[in-house]
């Protein structure tokens, strides 16, 4: 095997296969990873979190911050938002000796809270940042905590007890109910909110434009529907279509293939043919989707969601088709076979959706 490179293309040549990339940077438009590459860097330009933020700027006007949770699903800006604040209070200079940032989902037993977190929490702060608040005060972001232990929160608990004076605490987490109620009742508690489809178009679209890419109509309706409010996920999907495809023009279809999404006409076709009480029909559809590589799980889980928005089916026939793709959910999680179990989805929906 070898291997050659040159200013435009990097080739790749194996015995029985030749995969050739091509990578042209003039053509490339998101040089740098676009989740960080996009962050606001100041808390006004954080999207849709509109209480958060106003909360939060009132609290930056006296540079005495509390400890805080921070709490809601991915990809909707805890983390922007507490490094924001760290750059607001300290400046670029200041943020590398008085800002930790730990990931406890690598870092999530009691050995790192008595040894790392407890080291940087006891130090003493240093002369504050010219043209900066600088409070007297270190700041700890610890992320996704809700990864801890329950030994390790303990832990925490009791080192955020003994050095509140001279370090807060940031703590992040998806589910708060995983964070034990005496670390919760020591923080001012703000919730993240998924985003909305017209502020990540807005926000994609301004992406876009920065890095020289166009968006077709229906390429942010496609980032938006397969990211599910996440915006990290959603600018994600707009970098690797760009890549991917090598175009500065992404359409719908691009980013609906990037996501490893079942074709949505698809997806209406099912629908369809089982309205009709068609089920050969609709078998012919999931077949037809299960051979083109798609996992059966993706494939249910736009079916149940298209049928949940769909105005036009009563509630009566979507909790039936929805009991149903939960058992088949479970059944392909404990290994069963994909085949059965969609025609099994789509006899019951065949059967509830004829149903006058």
């Amino acid at each position: 095997m070898y291997r050659r490179r040159c200013h435009e293309s990097v080739e790749y040549t194996a015995d029985i296969s030749c995969i050739c990339v091509i990578h042209n940077p003039i053509t490339n438009p998101i040089a740098s990873p676009p989740p960080t590459h996009s962050r606001p860097r100041t808390i006004g330009d954080v999207a849709h979190q509109d209480e958060v933020v106003r909360t939060l700027e009132k609290a930056l006007e006296t540079a005495n911050m509390p400890h805080m949770l921070f709490y809601g699903p991915p990809g909707t800006g805890k983390t922007t938002c507490a490094l924001a604040i760290c750059r607001q209070l300290f400046g670029p200079e200041l943020f590398k000796t008085r800002v930790l940032e730990l990931n406890a989902s690598d870092e999530r037993g009691i050995s790192v809270v008595r040894n790392k977190i407890k080291g940087f929490a006891s130090t003493a702060v240093g002369a504050p940042a010219v043209g900066y608040p600088s409070p007297p005060y270190k700041i700890l972001i610890l992320d996704e905590a809700d990864s801890m232990t329950v030994d390790a929160q303990s832990a925490l608990r009791r080192t955020m007890e003994t050095h509140s004076k001279v370090t807060r605490f940031f703590i992040l987490c998806n589910y708060v109910s995983r964070i034990i109620e005496p670390i919760a009742s020591r923080c001012a508690k703000f919730r993240f909110k998924p985003l909305g489809g017209d502020v990540m178009h807005e926000r994609l679209s301004y992406i876009a434009s920065k890095e020289g890419i166009t968006l077709a109509p229906g390429a942010a309706e496609a980032c938006s529907s397969n990211s599910g409010g996440d915006l990290r996920k959603a600018i994600t999907l707009l970098q690797s279509a760009t890549r991917l495809f090598g175009r500065t023009e992404i359409s719908g279809a691009d980013i609906t293939a990037v996501a490893g999404a079942v074709e949505q006409s698809d997806v209406d076709k099912i629908i369809s043919a089982c309205r009709r009480d068609k089920y050969d029909e609709a078998m012919c559809v999931t077949d037809s989707v299960l051979k083109h590589g798609f996992p059966a799980l993706q494939l249910i889980s736009q079916l149940i969601e298209s049928i949940v928005e769909n105005s036009e089916i009563s509630d009566l026939q979507k909790s039936a088709v929805a009991l149903r793709c939960a058992e088949a959910d479970k059944a392909l999680v404990d290994g069963a076979d994909e085949s059965l179990q969609l025609a099994a989805v789509v006899s019951v929906t065949c059967v509830a959706l004829a149903a006058n």
